[in-house]
């Protein structure tokens, strides 16, 4: 068996000492199994019955590194035994080796002692009584059933339950990873979440506040700086908001601060509005009707970030946002120009935590995205006349019933 000791285990050292010592007192008290006039007795004297008592003793080194050898080699010590005046305690240590031989050994094994035992029990109860009709041969097999099956049968019984043992541990260190792997997940999972919502709710604001002072710091005009400082302080309050509801959320009870209501399509006209005031060319064109909770939010938050992708990297032109609703699903998408050269201020950098977003919350519905140019970079020519269309489009599916 793989694994397998080479030395024997300390428990059965000692075993093996014990015996032997025990083995040794009573034959030094004369303490024999058959007297020495037995007619059975074939070797003369008490001293052969030393050597199937020492063989035996050794072989209890062996009862956990190999059983089976070891039962082997007792079971042919136990045969000497029987012919001389014989030892209680060899006995005693073969009953051990067929309990060891089942318990250690293999299952082929543990299975084969057991069947082995267990016939001889019968045979050695049968056949004395046919061959010599008397009731005093039934002891015969009592004690065949007492030296060999009944030990081999509470070899079986322990291993039956150390195997149970054994496979209800491997199950609780199983279901204790599952539940550590599940907890794991969620909390990835809740993480995403959370960056997502604090990336779509905060991060349109900073980027209108990072162009517009940015504007404002580099024209030398006081109308256009003034307007800036609007824009800019109107999306820091705005932001704040939406920061100080994000920390509800996460405290999930904080007293004063309530947790905000998931946004709606029925948000976008403000959403639209909040981007014209930023400065973006916007046209809005739906077609939908009432739409499952998560698929409203998820293409809110598409549109809400394909805005601020525009306010940051768009080229002058006009940004389109339509949502049509087929049978079953739900299209987003928005249309800005990119490729030509900006002329109205400084672009905001970008991370690409936008687009990973996006694609993650499409595939949370099973739905799909893709983002990238339209028409080639020559094809598809934004307003400007100049480079192409960049297109964000989101398909999420909407199964039968779930629009009611």
């Amino acid at each position: 068996m793989p694994g397998r000791r080479l030395s024997p285990h300390r428990d059965d050292v000692r075993i093996a000492l014990a015996g032997l010592l025990g083995g040794l007192l009573l034959w030094g008290a004369g303490l024999d199994t058959r007297p020495a006039t037995e007619d059975l007795v074939l070797w003369a004297g008490r001293w052969p019955v030393l050597l199937p008592l020492t063989v035996t003793a050794g072989c209890e080194l062996l009862r956990r590194t190999h059983p089976r050898t070891g039962l082997l080699i007792g079971g042919a010590a136990l045969t000497l035994d029987t012919v001389t005046q014989g030892s209680l305690v060899t006995v005693v240590m073969f009953t051990d080796l067929v309990y060891a031989a089942v318990l250690y050994g293999p299952p082929a094994t543990a299975r084969r002692v057991l069947w082995i035992s267990g016939l001889l029990t019968v045979l050695g109860t049968i056949v004395p009584i046919a061959l010599w009709r008397k009731p005093e041969a039934l002891l015969i097999g009592v004690v065949i059933g007492v030296v060999a099956f009944t030990p081999g049968a509470t070899g079986w019984v322990v291993r039956n339950h150390r195997d149970a043992a054994e496979a209800a541990r491997l199950r609780a260190e199983q279901t204790a990873l599952l539940a550590e792997i599940d907890r794991v997940q969620a909390v990835t999972a809740e993480r995403a979440r959370m960056a997502r919502e604090l990336h779509d709710m905060v991060a349109n604001h900073l980027s209108a506040i990072a162009i517009h002072s940015t504007a404002a710091l580099s024209l030398d005009d006081p109308d256009t700086s003034q307007q800036a400082l609007g824009v800019i302080r109107e999306n820091s309050v705005e932001g704040l908001a939406e920061m100080r509801r994000l920390i509800g959320i996460l405290r999930d009870s904080s007293g004063d601060t309530e947790p905000a209501a998931a946004p709606t399509l029925d948000g976008l006209g403000a959403l639209v509005d909040h981007a014209r005031a930023n400065g973006l060319d916007v046209q809005l064109d739906r077609t939908h009707t009432a739409l499952p909770a998560p698929v409203e939010l998820a293409a809110y938050r598409i549109v809400q970030e394909s805005l601020t992708n525009a306010l940051k990297h768009a080229s002058p032109g006009r940004v389109t946002v339509s949502l049509v609703q087929r049978d079953h699903a739900l299209d987003v998408c928005v249309r800005s120009p990119f490729g030509g050269v900006r002329d109205d201020g400084p672009r905001a950098p970008g991370s690409g935590a936008g687009l990973i977003g996006m694609r993650e919350r499409v595939a949370l519905l099973h739905g799909t995205f893709e983002a990238g140019p339209e028409g080639g970079p020559t094809g598809g020519a934004a307003d400007s006349g100049t480079g192409g269309t960049w297109a964000v489009r989101a398909t999420f599916p909407i199964t039968e019933g779930e629009t009611a």
